[in-house]
This record gives C-alpha cells, sequence and structure tokens, in this order.
C-alpha cells in the first residue's frame, strides 16, 4: 500500500473533488495540495516530478522579468478640464504607450518599453477637490501599486501632490502643470516637471506685445483666481511694466476656477477700453470666455491674448477672431516643429483620433519620453540591470532629450525644471480656415529665469543673465 492510502477527502467537499475510502480526512486546502503533490509525485516518478518543478519555477522567473512597469497617468477625463485639455492628453499617453510597447517610435526611442521592459498606463481622472486628488495619488500608489506617476494640469493639483510624492518616495513627472512656485517656492527630489512654467508664457506674451504693439498703453487681465491665473497675471503685468515703465493697468478681473459666466467680467474690460488683454483662461473656462466675448465686440476693441489659445483652435476655428495672439505653453501644437518626432505623432494621433493635438498632448508625450530616456540611461548605467528610483532620478537632474517639441533641457529647480522656447502668432482666417501669421519664437533664456532666481526676481532686474 503506498502513502496515498493515509489521505481521504470528506464528503463534505464538493466536486470536482472525490473521496477516497480509508486514511485521514482532508479539511484545509493547505492539506489538499500537499495530497495532489504526493499524488503527482506517485503517478509521475520523482525525477520527473522535481523536474517539472524546477521548469515551473524557471516560467515564474521569467514571467517576473517580463512583468510590466506600472505607470499612473492623471489627467482630466471628466468636467470642464476634460475636453480641450485632460482628454487629449490621455489620447497622447494612449498612443504614446501603445507605441514605445510597439517599438514603432522613431530614434531614439526605438527600443520598446523602457527599456525593453513592457509599460502599463494605470488611468486616473484628476476632476475633483485638491484633497481629492491627494486621495487617488495615495490608492494610485498604494493599492494600484503604480511605481511611478506622470500627469497633472492643474496647478492646484501639483502644488497639493508634491509633497506627498516625497512622503511615499515615488518619482512623479508633473507633463502640464504651470506655477512657478512648485520649485521656486520648496525643492523636491521625487518631483519633476517636463514642461516649461508659466514664467515662460507671461514674459514672451508681453515681449511679443511690446514688438507687434509698440503704441499700446493700457492693459488689462482676465484669470482664474488660483495659482495658475495669479502667477500668469503678476507675470505679465511685471514684464510689460518692466519693457514699458508707462503702462497703465485698467483693471485685472479674477474669476473663480471653471466658473463659466463671464458677463460681468467682460462689462468691465469694456469700460476700461484697455489696447490689450491678457488671459491664461483653460479648458473648458476658455471656450466660454471667447463665445461669451465675441459677439459683445471684446475681441475687436482689444487686442486679445491667450496664452493657452492653441488648445481651442480645433474646437472653434474661425470663430476665434482675426488678430487674437496664440500662445500654445511652448513650441507646441500649431507652433511645434517640423522634426522626426514630430511627423510622426501629429501623424499617428491624428490618424488615431481625428483631430491634431493641441499643446497638452505635446505635453503628455515630452513627459513620458523624458522619463524613458531618464529610465533607459539609468539603466545603462547599471549595466543593464532594471535601475532603483534614485538611479532614475540622478540620470534624470539635469537631463536633455529630444521630443516632438525639440529639445528639452532640465535647467532649473536643481536640474528638476524643463525650460523650452516660446512662440508667438495671431489668428487670421484663410479660405474659411485659421491660420497663423506674424509668428515670433524665442529662445528658452530669453524667456526664463537664470537657475537659483525666482522668476518675481527676475523680471523686476529687467530680465537680466
Amino acid at each position: 500500500m503506498n502513502s496515498l492510502s493515509r489521505f481521504r477527502l470528506c464528503d463534505r467537499l464538493t466536486p470536482p473533488f472525490t473521496p477516497i475510502s480509508g486514511g485521514h480526512c482532508i479539511t484545509t486546502f493547505s492539506e489538499f495540495v500537499t495530497f495532489s503533490l504526493r499524488v503527482l509525485c506517485v503517478l509521475c516518478g520523482e525525477r520527473f516530478f522535481f523536474s517539472m518543478l524546477i521548469g515551473l519555477g524557471s516560467l515564474n522567473l521569467a514571467h517576473a522579468a517580463d512583468a510590466p512597469i506600472r505607470i499612473g497617468v492623471v489627467t482630466y477625463l471628466s468636467g470642464p478640464g476634460a475636453g480641450p485639455m485632460g482628454i487629449p492628453g490621455r489620447n497622447a499617453a494612449e498612443l504614446t504607450f501603445d507605441a514605445l510597447n510597439a517599438g514603432t517610435v522613431p530614434a531614439p526611442y526605438q527600443s520598446k518599453g523602457f527599456g525593453g521592459t513592457p509599460i502599463e498606463m494605470v488611468l486616473i481622472d484628476e476632476a475633483g477637490s485638491t484633497s481629492n486628488v491627494v486621495t487617488q495619488y495615495r490608492n494610485l500608489v498604494q493599492r494600484q501599486n503604480a511605481v511611478m506617476v506622470i500627469g497633472y494640469i492643474s496647478s492646484g493639483s501639483c502644488m497639493a501632490v508634491a509633497p506627498i510624492a516625497e512622503e511615499l518616495k515615488i518619482l512623479t513627472v508633473i507633463f502640464n502643470c504651470g506655477t512657478p512656485r512648485l520649485f521656486e517656492d520648496a525643492s523636491y527630489k521625487y518631483v519633476f516637471r517636463t514642461a516649461s512654467h508659466a514664467t515662460m508664457d507671461s514674459v514672451a506674451a508681453a515681449k511679443y506685445v511690446r514688438e507687434r504693439l509698440p503704441n499700446a498703453t493700457r492693459i488689462a487681465g482676465i484669470n482664474q483666481n488660483y495659482s495658475w491665473g495669479q502667477d500668469s497675471w503678476k507675470d505679465f503685468e511685471a514684464s510689460m511694466k518692466a519693457l514699458a515703465p508707462g503702462i497703465e493697468v485698467t483693471t485685472s478681473q479674477m474669476p473663480k476656477l471653471f466658473s463659466s459666466q463671464y458677463g460681468s467680467e467682460i462689462s468691465v474690460l469694456l469700460a476700461g477700453n484697455p489696447d490689450v488683454i491678457h488671459s491664461s483662461f483653460w479648458g473648458g473656462d476658455l471656450e466660454a470666455f471667447i463665445l461669451q466675448a465675441v459677439p459683445r465686440n471684446l475681441f475687436g476693441r482689444s487686442t486679445v491674448v491667450l496664452t493657452t489659445g492653441d488648445a481651442q483652435l480645433h474646437n472653434l476655428g474661425t470663430r476665434i477672431p482675426d488678430g487674437t495672439v496664440i500662445g500654445a505653453r511652448g513650441p507646441h501644437g500649431v507652433f511645434a516643429p517640423d522634426n522626426e518626432l514630430n511627423r510622426w505623432f501629429r501623424s499617428a494621433y491624428e490618424k488615431r483620433y481625428g483631430a491634431s493635438p493641441p499643446f497638452t498632448a505635446y505635453h503628455m508625450v515630452q513627459a513620458i519620453l523624458g522619463t524613458k530616456a531618464a529610465y533607459e540611461m539609468a539603466k545603462s548605467a547599471a549595466n543593464g540591470k532594471d535601475p532603483a528610483t534614485d538611479q532614475i532620478i540622478a540620470a534624470f537632474q539635469g537631463l536633455s532629450f529630444e521630443t516632438p517639441s525639440g529639445s528639452t533641457r532640465m535647467a532649473l529647480g536643481k536640474g528638476h525644471q524643463g525650460i523650452q522656447p516660446m512662440v508667438y502668432g495671431m489668428t487670421k482666417a484663410v479660405g474659411g480656415k485659421l491660420t497663423m501669421t506674424n509668428v515670433t519664437r524665442y529662445t528658452a533664456e530669453q524667456v526664463n529665469p537664470p537657475e537659483g532666481v525666482k522668476s518675481e526676481d527676475w523680471i523686476k532686474s529687467g530680465f537680466a543673465h
């Protein structure tokens, strides 16, 4: 009689278990596993059985080696920030993850995934309060096991998440949020931002106004009342006063974020009769403002500068009046250069989504490619071994890398803040299509402060380097 006769499965166990008469009654799962292994050992022979176990172990190790890198991606998927900003960011992430895993991105990113390891996206909605954003970030890391995070459009979101990234020691790459306070008011180890901050947008806008509208003497602003809008207006106003000391400010309107109704603010702007109106509105707020202001001829009476206007070009087209000054938060969207990466990205995006990619899509792809470049540099330095987070951080600091928008340099914030050139142009309808005229490009050095100098102090100094 062999060792199997000492075991029997209890009658209370349901099929497919079959009771064996006599012997010990199996009442726990662990006893059942032991019983099953002994059956295999007796039926197959010990040598074959242990060879099979070794083979299964090898398969498990191979599977572990091929396990994808789980990356959290956070952008607006609902609410007023979704349509023109968040969804294009999501689209760019989906497209780029798929292309990287397939190995179809042009050089220098032709290797699959990150250093040959597949990447997996865990997508999260940014919508909600900053406390909800923080809760979702913690869940992303602690429950969904994301090992790094790429995301955040709103300046409120990135300011709230940055300290949590430090607490949890998770590499977090901000792809769009613009407030310069992120790295000028604090120092972070685990947080990077591959997009330029808002000072560049405002300084370049002021320089563009002085060059294209030298006779303008009265300015006004309408910006959202939180860190992004406040910083954008502060930097634009200070830059205009540095470039034209006699400039007059007629009004600065600061409605609540996502207010959607701007009738009273438009009335105040009209009453002040400014030559130039500055706005860093984004998302649904920008679209609502344009659609409400155009019928009241605000764009006809004043030159309106829209620092994020590129995001609305596809949605509104020729409904944006001629002569509106448009920015794209860098050399993105309609202002992106003609290079191999941009030809790939624009073509793939238009084919997949039936629309041209706005600047948020460019911000997302450059964040992903920057993270890939840092990861692979760290892996190379580690002689081909998967790099630890600290090694990726060391590679990311001060990194220069190529994107569909040209080169990005992590030159500010102790190597954690990217800089790029800035571009502005004016709208003009030609043959029923919206085009850009009077396009001016500014180098990164022309529109960004030196390392270690706060934006406010740099502007007050007259942009000294």
